[in-house]
Formats: structure tokens, sequence, C-alpha cells
């Protein structure tokens, strides 16, 4: 299946100048939905993680349902107060702004096999922000993992020495 097929590509949003890939469009769809899950959960069913961490907001859709086929625990990553227990911050910049993301930090355990999930990797600076967070609560990341990945961004380079596992990519900005 084309993945690429069922992903939305709008023009100048949320800025001139900026294609925003649109992957309600795959989510919308139950073949290309199930189709991608089950890409991550085969290539992560024999790995024997802990946790799967999902980033705010796409990550949660696909990063859940995937810890569920693996029966394992879901952590979520979020924008800056919205967790309601103590955490751990990481401020980032991204593609057309600042922000900032938090964890709480009884999230994952020192040595837990975790793998980040989140529907696209851009710039990298918002799972670069999670990768630190992830390692300074010890756990052992095995991998980033997307549905699509925009290599001309390069966000590969914000997170060297993590590997990163993408189902498609898109050329261009």
């Amino acid at each position: 299946m084309d993945l690429k097929q069922n992903i939305r590509s709008i023009p100048n949003w949320p800025i001139d100048g900026v294609v925003f890939r649109d992957l309600t469009t795959l989510m919308q769809d139950p073949a290309a939905f199930s189709y991608s899950c089950d890409i991550f959960y085969d290539r992560y069913k024999d790995k024997n993680l802990d946790k799967m961490v999902g980033i705010d907001a796409r990550g949660f859709v696909f990063g859940a349902v995937v810890a569920y086929r693996l029966g394992i625990g879901f952590v979520p990553v979020r924008k800056k107060g919205k967790l309601p227990h103590k955490t751990i911050a990481q401020s980032y910049s991204l593609e057309y702004g600042d922000d900032t993301l938090e964890m709480h930090e009884d999230a994952v355990a020192p040595g837990e096999k975790v793998v980040i999930m989140d529907d696209l990797i851009a710039t990298g600076g918002t799972v670069g922000a999670t990768v630190k967070l992830v390692k300074q609560l010890g756990a052992d990341l095995l991998e980033c993992a997307f549905v699509v990945e925009l290599p001309d961004l390069k966000g590969r380079d914000q997170i060297p020495g993590c590997p990163v596992f993408s189902i498609t990519e898109f050329g261009g900005v």
C-alpha cells in the first residue's frame, strides 16, 4: 500500500512556504491506518519493549495503538502545562516557533526499553526534545519511529546516535 496516497498535502500552512503533510486523512482510512500500525507492530513485536513514548498529539494516536497491540505501557509527552503530576521539561525550536514539552518524572524507569513515536519528523526539534527527556530519566531508547519523514529538513541530525525508522517520506519542504 502506498501511504502517500492517503496523506493530504496542504501548501502554505501554517505559514507561507511550508507544505503541511496532514495525516488525519490517513487515520480516517481504516485500511491505511491499520496498515501503518501493523508495520510498527511487526517491527517491535520481538523487541521486548517496556513502553511506547508518544509525542503530543498525533504520536498519541499511533503510539497508543501500537502499545496496546504490544501489551506494553504508553507514555504521553505533552505540551507544557498539560500533565497533572510532577514533570521534567525540555524546550526546543520547531519549523515555525519555539515550545516546551513535558513528561511525568516517573513515566519511564532507568533501563526500561522504549521507542519514541510520532506521526512525522521534519526539522527534528520535537523529537530531539523528547529524546532528551527519555534519556534524562535513564530509559534505554531503542529507536524513534515515524509514519512520515521529510529528509530534506534533516531532522535526524537533531538526534545523533538514535536510530530512526519511518514508513514513508516526502522530498521538498
